[in-house]
């Protein structure tokens, strides 16, 4: 299910020279005023709390997952060097896993790290509030790279619709409509990372529970969908 080949294309495409700046941005931006909060409000939990919480999980990881998600493939369906992928014998599923394995890997380093170093910067991981969003932000990364490759594969206007998604759905309407919550991969994160951290700073308003069976099943069902429309799109090139 995993093609080295496909991997080494897909880490080249994704760390270029220009899209790396990218990636590299916003991490740098958060340790930035993360080391300008310390230096000028010391260590405090509930701002520790509220910056990782607002700028890390909420705005930096879904955004490195849109570059990272539909950039493992959409650039390549657009330009149509997909069809020399296509051409090679090798499975449409192993090439879609291949693709998410390293989108979730790349948006993991470059967003759950950088929150890491964030956290430690702000509070020294005080009521485990860096490790809880890292953990956040590595189970997001998983989910965000599913879906958003599912969106690099099904439309050329992906890195819209994703930033839509996280930047008006999650941010916006989960913020002002209590219903939407439910429905927002942030939420489930935040589940996931309530159970590792201690007292109250990190709350979801989605059970583990729910939250973990939404994370599998949208990321099992995006990657499979993904692998299904890699195929007719392989169908339609031979017609």
């Amino acid at each position: 299910m995993y093609d080295p080949t496909v991997a080494r294309l897909t880490y080249r495409a994704l760390l270029g020279r220009r899209r790396a700046l990218i990636l590299g941005a916003l991490p740098l931006l958060l340790i930035a005023i993360s080391v300008v909060v310390r230096a000028l409000a010391g260590a405090d939990d509930q701002t520790a709390a509220d910056l990782l919480g607002g700028l890390a999980l909420a705005t930096m990881v879904p955004i490195i997952g849109v570059i990272a998600g539909t950039g493992a493939i959409g650039p390549e369906i657009d330009d149509g060097s997909v069809v020399y992928l296509l051409s090679k014998p090798v499975k449409r599923p192993t090439i879609i896993f291949t693709k998410l394995i390293v989108a979730i890997g790349v948006t993991m380093v470059f967003s759950a790290v950088p929150t890491l170093i964030a956290g430690f910067i702000l509070n020294g991981n005080s009521q485990q509030v860096a490790v809880a969003y890292t953990v956040a932000a590595l189970v997001a990364s998983i989910a965000y790279a599913a879906l958003f490759l599912l969106l690099g594969t099904v439309s050329r206007h992906a890195v819209v619709f994703g930033l839509v998604y996280a930047l008006v759905w999650e941010a916006l309407f989960g913020s002002l409509v209590a219903g939407a919550r439910t429905l927002s991969v942030q939420q489930w994160a935040l589940a996931v990372a309530h159970k590792v951290g201690n007292g109250e700073l990190v709350t979801s308003d989605v059970g583990l529970t729910t939250a973990t069976v939404l994370l599998v099943v949208v990321t099992v069902l995006a990657t499979w969908y993904a692998g299904q429309k890699l195929r007719s799109l392989t169908l339609a090139g031979e017609e």
